[in-house]
Formats: structure tokens, C-alpha cells, sequence
């Protein structure tokens, strides 16, 4: 795990502060959603079906910053939709990080070197670029030539300027063991990003392609392939040890959907940041009023082959600091990748 050695003190410091307080939900990381529109048509993504009133909105600075503060985490993932198309993206970043809350910005990078002069480097502050595969598989997964390679210059930029960035990849049932540990290699060893984060597709609604979203079994089969012969301990992953145990199917986890709560235009999204079943205008209403254990695989049917880390990480992060030998496991990984 390649967290860097402060993020981890701190997060380590606000669960153990969660658990001297007996509280049994909190967030770990918020989902921040300031706008759905987006200048991209990703298959799997749904975002950009909302109505053209919706897509038109962007949430002011006060109110994203607000709702994070409101929920107490640590954490922020800045998402969308496209968040460098609203235009006080940055002032909203400059707020959080003053706040010391670790930042990701979540982008497809189409508008990053244009955009970057607006952020400042922070070892609170990340550029979070979406790499679904190497140029050709790419491409199409977002549906436009070009955009892995503009993406790929957008990272050495930032890179050269001083920027912390980290890359997101999901991956679908037309990925192979091969493809994947192509695209990580490329992005740990050429690109030397400073973080990559990983997931199977999850079937997210309203997405227009429902048809290669990964089945559990498919899931736990392609990753154990793809973390065989060291990659995982060399591969500079942003996850517990437990979580990628889970995704190889050494253990299982029920959901904590709660530990990563989403907040959009329409306020907290319950359950999840991929299921909508109502919105509610506060955390404490998120927590206290939705019906949890009625959510996770065996319990929803559209939870069935869900393995994504919005679900799935908090679980393993807590599980991890409940046992001396995963926390003391999870430590020499992340001393690990700090040296790397």
C-alpha cells in the first residue's frame, strides 16, 4: 500500500478516535459530486443521462465544502461528471486542503494541463486520472481517440510541477490478467505515478453498457491471475492488503457503504454512490435513517456481484485495524511503498 506515511498516521489517528467515541458509522472518505456534466461519453458511466437542466447545474463552493465538513472525514474524492469543468473547482479544492482534509480530484485529464495553473502542490492535494487500459482499450472505453495519450501528457506535467498524482482504473469482463498488468505496469514503472487505485465495474444502473460489468467469481479469477508472480507487492497499490485479499477471494467482507458516502446536486445519495434510493439534505440523516443491513450481497439483489471499493475498502481498513498482525502487515507495506 503506497499511501504516504502522514495520510496514514492521520487516518490511522481518526479511527482510533471513531472507536475511543463508540461510534459504529462514520466516513472515511467522502464521494463529492459538485456537477454531473461531463465532456466525455464513457459506456460505463451513467452520469451524463441526468436532463440537460441537471447537467447545467454546478454545486456552489460553500455548499461542497460545507457537506464535507458536515460529515467529519478525513478524506475527499472530487468527482462528477468532469469536476474541472466547473469553473470554481479550484477554490473548492484551496477550501478543503486549508482545511487539512486529503484531496482527490477525479479526472479524465481532457481539460488538466489547461486547468493546472488554477492548484497549487500539497502533499494534502492529488490529481486522481482515470486510466481504464493502455491507448487503444482506453479510448474505447471512453468512447474517443486521443484521450489516453492527452491524459498520459497531463500526468508528466503535473508530475514535473510538482503535483501528486494517482490514477483510478476500472476494469470490465472484457479485461484479461495481460491487459490489466499492462496498464499497471505502465503507470508504476513508466509514468511512476504515485498511487493507483483499482476496481472491477460495477453495474451501475444507468449506465448504456450493462452488459460486461464483472460477476463475482469472474472478479476473484482475474485478479488472483493478475497479482501472481509479486505484481501486487510491487505495484505502488493504493489498498489495504485485505481489500486486494478480497478481490482475489482469500476473504470476504460484508458491505460499509457507509464509510464512503456520496454527496451530489441532490444532497447525501442512499445508499451508495452507485445505487440511488433517495437523497436526504444531511449526514446525520444519511446514517440515522437509512436501513444499512438491508444492503450488501445476499440481502439486495443488485448488490449481488458488486465488489467495488466504495463498498468493500472501508470494510478491510476497519477489519485492519482491529487486528495487531493486519495493522502491523498493512504498516510494512506502506513503509514499503514510501521507500519505493
Amino acid at each position: 500500500m503506497a499511501m504516504p506515511l502522514r495520510q496514514s498516521i492521520k487516518v490511522a489517528t481518526y479511527l482510533f478516535e471513531q472507536k475511543l467515541r463508540k461510534r459504529d458509522k462514520f466516513p472515511l472518505i467522502v464521494e463529492l459530486e459538485p456537477l454531473f456534466a461531463c465532456n466525455l461519453k464513457c459506456e460505463g458511466c451513467g452520469k451524463i443521462q441526468h436532463p440537460a437542466g441537471v447537467l447545467k447545474q454546478r454545486m456552489p463552493v460553500a455548499q461542497a465544502v460545507g457537506a464535507v465538513l458536515e460529515s467529519g472525514a478525513p478524506m475527499v474524492s472530487i468527482a462528477g461528471g468532469e469536476p474541472l469543468m466547473h469553473p470554481q473547482i479550484d477554490e473548492i479544492v484551496r477550501q478543503l486542503v486549508a482545511k487539512r482534509k486529503y484531496v482527490f480530484l477525479c479526472t479524465n485529464a481532457m481539460l488538466l494541463r489547461k486547468k493546472m495553473a488554477k492548484f497549487t502542490p500539497s502533499p494534502y492535494f492529488a490529481f486522481a486520472v482515470h486510466i481504464d487500459g493502455m491507448r487503444e482499450r482506453h479510448d474505447e472505453s471512453v468512447a474517443k481517440e486521443g484521450v489516453f495519450d492527452e491524459a498520459v501528457e497531463a500526468i508528466k506535467e503535473a508530475k514535473q510541477r510538482g503535483f501528486r498524482v494517482t490514477t483510478n482504473s476500472t476494469f470490465f469482463n472484457t479485461d484479461t490478467p495481460q491487459t490489466i498488468i499492462e496498464v499497471l505496469n505502465f503507470l508504476n514503472d513508466d509514468l511512476q505515478v504515485d498511487e493507483m487505485m483499482l476496481s472491477p465495474a460495477y453495474a451501475y444502473e444507468k449506465a448504456p453498457d450493462q452488459e460486461h460489468f464483472l460477476g463475482v467469481e469472474q472478479t476473484r479469477e482475474l485478479f488472483k491471475k493478475t497479482f501472481a508472480g509479486g505484481n501486487r507487492r510491487r505495484w505502488r497499490l493504493n489498498h489495504s492488503p485485505l481489500f486486494l485479499d478480497f478481490l482475489e477471494g482469500k476473504v470476504d467482507f460484508p458491505c460499509t457503504a457507509w464509510a464512503i458516502p456520496n454527496y451530489s446536486l441532490f444532497g447525501w445519495q442512499r445508499p451508495c454512490y452507485l445505487m440511488s434510493d433517495g437523497y436526504v439534505p444531511t449526514y446525520r440523516e444519511l446514517i440515522e435513517d437509512t436501513d444499512w443491513d438491508a444492503y450488501g450481497r445476499g440481502k439486495d439483489p443488485r448488490c449481488a456481484n458488486c465488489m467495488a471499493h466504495c463498498g468493500y475498502e472501508p470494510t478491510a481498513v476497519l477489519a485492519t485495524m482491529g487486528s495487531l498482525k493486519e495493522s502491523l502487515r498493512a504498516m510494512r507495506e506502506t513503509v514499503s511503498g514510501n521507500r519505493g
